[in-house]
């Protein structure tokens, strides 16, 4: 089940499911450590004349929106039989560890009726279900979960009263389901203490007049200790949960408004998706530089990992969205994470946790029986390529200075030493997709622009021999480009080069993401025709037609995630986005441009109600698929849309589509 909505503040990350549960609540970390996850689930609950229904219930239709100026949730919950409204309003306070949900119950019937809201939670703290500790405070009123430096305080409260119910349990342990049964006759046990596989629950009775409402807060705070956690519960009690909602929403409005985007010509639908995807890529950055792939942890469900991690290759796309959109601030602080985890010999390994720690990969050290490196070469050329961008936006030279010499020159010398002698491509490494090792264009062509970047910093900082081996580097690199790897029986370029018993192979299966590595990073200018060329057999053959949701896959039979398609492979959000960067690349007027505004409506008309972006569709009915929200397809949504902003500006469309950042 994708998540529906995911806040955060770079220290907290809260996922949503599409019922308003939470599944999904890191600390200290984005993406480290998931205390829920593992099929374990928030519920909700509503008690009315004798009857429980969960928010898992069909009968609720429910309805899940983002704010496009404020960070916050807003669900809406209708039980027609129940004659019952809910909403739930949503935010990550900004400053502290502390989520708060803003709960009103509307009664539709026209007498006065007694409802109880039952909030249960199912921690499994520090990613494990041994250990934990849940009990009532009586002095404070509130619901403490903890194990080791990992507190959590639960709360609830309107106006007047405080949550009048509660116990604490086990599940899935020793026969136990859990706590939520002993709601389903409206009373609750109190039992004040368990350890082991511990969850709780707590519950508001609310009496609702006819057509009446009645609201009220909830609220938890994390922390490293039971000081902390009450500190924090005192906090909100004293400043009120209305005021912090009220804070943290004029925060991120200001936060989202900053510089001030015109959106010359785009649908609002068009800009809002732009906004949400500024907050969700914020909700993945860690405070301490690392960039999530996705906290989405439902993975683990169909596989044996999720992408709870930091990849260098996402992080870079991700940091490059943030610094054109004015956050370089943020980035800032992944290019800093860089530093700290790049090897002694200059390359990335495979991925990364966000507290800087090596992260689980499936790619070999041999490779048909040969020591091999286990990386993705692309992932180092990259976080060089994304910090001469981060240079340019912010000219800070003493932040290029300090990374120097432990960063840019020792992943520049890597890249330049990491060649193929036979060819002087690049020497054969994982492929951006982390399936397939060999030479492929992708790399090569990223390659190329790390190390046009590394020589124009190396030139910025007085360091000519630097300069004159990375640039000489580069255009070789850049003729070897052209000589091997353009297929000209097919009009395109090839995958990969790899090599069987002593024999090159070439890869002639047609990928997205070689043709956008020779655009995208300047090898070849888009009118060149190798690349309009390449273009024509992207749109004819890869591209989805008649009877699918079109969009563009990664390659041809594509399989995965494959749900019984028929041999159509799924269309990704990045991919496609790639293919409309062309076009703009390309428009020579606002009716060129007009292509480009339709491919935008279709990345809001497959976006979730709240819109989050997956990593791709299903093919036939639009379904999101694999990790979701996917941190990279947004960035490339909001590099793309600024690409079209900065055309519409070349094009004399408007006077500044984009501000002096």
């Amino acid at each position: 089940m994708p998540k529906s909505l995911a806040l955060g503040n770079g220290k907290i990350f809260v996922g949503l499911d599409a019922r308003a549960q939470v599944r999904d609540f890191y600390f200290p970390h984005v993406g480290l450590e998931n205390h829920i996850g593992n099929r374990h689930v928030h519920r909700i609950g509503v008690f009315e004349n004798g009857h429980i229904s969960w928010f898992d219930d069909p009968a609720w239709q429910i309805t899940i929106e983002c704010g496009s100026d404020e960070f916050a949730g807003t669900t809406k919950a209708v039980h027609s039989e129940f004659g019952l409204e809910i909403e739930l309003h949503d935010i990550v306070y900004n400053e502290k560890n502390i989520f708060l949900r803003h709960i009103t119950v509307y009664n539709r019937q026209k007498h006065k009726r007694e409802i109880k809201i039952f909030l249960g939670q199912e921690f499994q703290i520090s990613e494990s279900r041994r250990g934990d500790t849940g009990y009532y405070d009586p002095h404070s009123h509130t619901i403490i979960h903890y194990k080791s430096k990992r507190v959590f305080l639960v709360n609830a409260a309107s106006l007047k009263e405080r949550f009048d119910d509660y116990s604490i349990g086990i599940f899935q342990i020793e026969g136990k389901e859990g706590s939520f049964r002993d709601a389903e006759d409206g009373v609750l046990t109190k039992n004040p203490i368990e350890h082991g596989s511990v969850d709780s629950i707590m519950c508001m009775t609310l009496h609702i007049e006819g057509e009446g409402s009645s609201a009220f807060h909830y609220w938890v705070c994390v922390g490293e200790s039971l000081d902390e956690v009450h500190t924090l519960n005192a906090y909100v009690v004293l400043k009120s949960p209305q005021y912090l909602m009220k804070t943290a929403g004029d925060y991120w409005i200001a936060w989202v408004n900053k510089q001030g985007f015109t959106f010359h010509g785009l649908s609002d639908s068009a800009v809002n998706l732009f906004k949400k995807s500024l907050f969700y890529i914020r909700a993945h950055t860690d405070n301490d530089g690392g960039i999530l792939a996705s906290g989405d942890s439902d993975m683990l469900y169909h596989g044996r990992d999720t992408y709870g991690y930091v990849w260098p290759r996402d992080g870079a796309f991700i940091a490059l969205a943030l610094d054109r959109a004015g956050y370089a601030n943020v980035s800032h602080r992944f290019f800093s994470f860089c530093r700290d985890v790049v090897t002694k010999d200059g390359y990335f390994m495979h991925k990364y946790l966000p507290n800087k720690s090596l992260g689980s990969s499936w790619h070999p050290w041999l490779w048909h029986d040969k020591p091999e490196l286990p990386i993705q070469e692309d992932e180092t050329s990259l976080v060089l390529y994304a910090l001469k961008k981060h240079y340019d936006k912010t000219k800070d030279l003493e932040f290029i200075e300090d990374l120097y010499n432990p960063l840019i020159k020792l992943s520049a010398n890597f890249l330049v030493a990491f060649r193929d002698k036979k060819t002087g491509l690049s020497h054969p490494s994982y492929d951006v997709w982390e399936e397939r090792f060999g030479i492929s264009t992708f790399s090569c062509s990223v390659k190329y622009a790390a190390l046009n970047a590394a020589g124009m910093i190396a030139r910025v900082l007085g360091k000519s021999d630097d300069e004159a081996l990375y640039v000489n580097a580069a255009v070789e690199l850049r003729e070897a480009i052209l000589k091997h790897l353009y297929n000209r029986e097919r009009g395109m370029f090839f995958r990969m080069i790899s090599t069987k018993e002593g024999e090159q192979q070439f890869d002639a299966t047609l990928d997205m993401g070689s043709i956008y590595g020779i655009y995208g990073f300047g090898v070849l200018p888009v009118d060149d025709k190798r690349v309009v060329d390449s273009i024509t057999t992207i749109e004819r053959e890869l591209t989805l037609h008649e009877g699918t949701i079109g969009g563009v896959p990664r390659y041809e039979h594509d399989r995965y995630y494959d749900e019984d398609n028929d041999g159509v492979p799924n269309p990704w959000f990045i991919t496609t986005l790639w293919l409309v960067k062309y076009y703009i690349a390309r428009a020579q007027s606002e009716k060129d441009l007009e292509i480009v505004k339709d491919w935008f409506e279709w990345c809001v008309k497959h976006a979730l109600s709240a819109g989050i972006l997956s990593e791709q569709l299903h093919p036939f009915n639009g379904t999101q698929i694999s990790a979701s929200p996917l941190a990279w397809s947004h960035a490339e949504y909001v590099t793309t849309i600024i690409d079209y902003l900065e055309k519409s500006e070349e094009l004399g469309l408007c006077i500044a589509c984009i501000p002096k950042l």
